[in-house]
């Protein structure tokens, strides 16, 4: 029992309890009351914000490693920086340590579901230990299978190199028979303008035959109006309601449109979308097309790892953009723009639907699997609390995250992670040391090379 917090379900049929309890039983939320008779262990919640986990829609968790070596790149940066230099370095230790500690990074963020978009499947080893990683830290996760990074010429630029459907199949066989799991699976593909149509049809096809959902990156970068990424799957009879469109920042109108009408589903990386140079964050096109967007951290190559930051990068960046095309036309600011309220439901609930786990997780719902996070209210950056969405939204951060549940599984407990995190750390330091000398010794091997020619 989860007794006597503020309690934000999410949930419209359950709404707000400024004092209520959370009743939880075999992983499973049973009971959202404001206050609840049972026979229960007691979390005692009092000065804590109750509120659904967050939902990350899109993170390389295999970056944690390399975390901050590119904090002034932009997009074109990062493809030479990282997918053409650290990438192709990675060995499934790398990658078992990586979303390890990355996957731990989440919940102690509050972050309890996440999209683990891993393209970085270098031989058939690194996607065992990527879900090893994400299995022994406990979080929710659809591990999106992608690409090889070994080459960024050969997988970047329109590849003819399809992803191996061998493999696909057999992690989905070995890992993924049932969708009930804590762990599911998704399939993170490259899609058009960076694939020939004949890999993009086959990879999508993969996706379908095995019934997994599909995430994409799309309409990113200065050059991203060219591509048409969306048409182009439209011309090959590829939309579908399967499909995460991530980013999305330079969508036509009739892309909007075509996303909508088919039933995919969008995810935006604000910071990231900001600082890389990516395009403004489409939250508020995304809704006002009819669609419920999600955040996501994407790379901490550039960005930080939690979410409180993508809701307020998200948040300021598109009431600026409104404030800024008001003032410019000399018109009176809407009062339609987004609200702290709606950035909550945007990181939670929406992030669900786009994982397509809605039934599951995001709310506070009775029946839902218990995910549940509790924000310390009583911290002198959140107290006194007037709103309690816009104190989790504009004034919490992760050092106010004091309880974590994922699946009915406490794993944070008073501010304290209660898994071995030494370890992880150890291991991800570990990773980075090695990647950084293969670095160094690659770079050094290319200038003996170019001196001797």
């Amino acid at each position: 029992m989860l007794r006597s917090g503020h309690v934000i379900s999410m949930d419209p049929a359950v709404g707000d309890l400024p004092q209520g309890d959370v009743l939880v039983e075999d992983g499973r939320i049973a009971a959202v009351e404001p206050e609840i008779g049972a026979d229960a262990e007691i979390l005692d919640m009092t000065g804590r914000i109750v509120i659904p986990g967050f939902v990350d829609t899109h993170r390389h968790t295999w970056e944690a490693p390399i975390r901050g070596v590119a904090p002034n790149a932009t997009l074109d940066d990062y493809f030479v920086d990282i997918l053409d230099t650290f990438a192709p370095l990675y060995t499934p230790e790398d990658v078992y340590a990586a979303n390890l500690a990355g996957a731990l990074e989440c919940v102690n963020a509050g972050i309890t579901t996440l999209v683990d978009w891993s393209h970085i499947n270098n031989t058939p080893d690194h996607p065992d230990a990527a879900i090893q990683g994400l299995a022994e830290s406990g979080i929710r996760a659809q591990y999106a299978y992608g690409s090889a990074n070994t080459s960024l010429a050969d997988y970047w630029f329109e590849s003819k190199l399809v992803m191996p459907a061998d493999d696909v199949r057999r992690i989905r066989a070995r890992y993924f028979a049932s969708d009930d799991g804590l762990l599911t699976m998704g399939l993170a593909t490259r899609g058009p303008g960076f694939c020939v149509n004949d890999v993009v049809t086959a990879e999508w096809g993969l996706a379908r035959e095995l019934g997994i959902p599909i995430t994409v990156h799309v309409a990113m970068g200065r050059l991203a109006g060219r591509f048409g990424m969306v048409r182009q799957l439209r011309d090959l009879g590829l939309l579908g309601p399967d499909t995460t469109y991530v980013h999305s920042c330079h969508l036509s109108e009739e892309e909007w449109r075509l996303v909508a009408d088919s039933g995919g589903t969008v995810s935006v990386a604000p910071q990231v979308e900001l600082q890389m140079g990516h395009g403004w964050p489409p939250v508020m096109q995304a809704i006002e097309h009819g669609l419920r967007p999600s955040l996501s951290i994407d790379v901490v190559t550039t960005a930080p790892g939690d979410m409180f930051t993508q809701i307020r990068a998200a948040f300021g960046a598109e009431r600026a953009r409104v404030n800024a095309d008001c003032w410019q036309a000399n018109l009176p600011v809407p009062s339609t723009m987004l609200t702290a309220r709606q950035m909550l439901e945007i990181a939670t609930v929406n992030g669900a639907h786009v994982a397509g786990l809605e039934d599951r997780t995001g709310s506070l719902t009775p029946g839902k699997r218990a995910d549940i996070v509790a924000i310390d209210a009583t911290a002198l950056n959140v107290a006194p609390v007037h709103d309690a969405a816009a104190a989790v939204t504009l004034c919490a951060d992760v050092s106010d995250v004091d309880t974590v549940l994922v699946d009915g599984v406490v794993h944070k407990r008073d501010g304290r992670m209660l898994a071995d995190t030494g370890r992880a750390l150890r291991l991800v330091t570990e990773s980075r040391d090695r990647l950084v000398a293969a670095k160094e010794a690659r770079a050094a091997t290319a200038k003996g090379e170019k001196a001797t020619a």
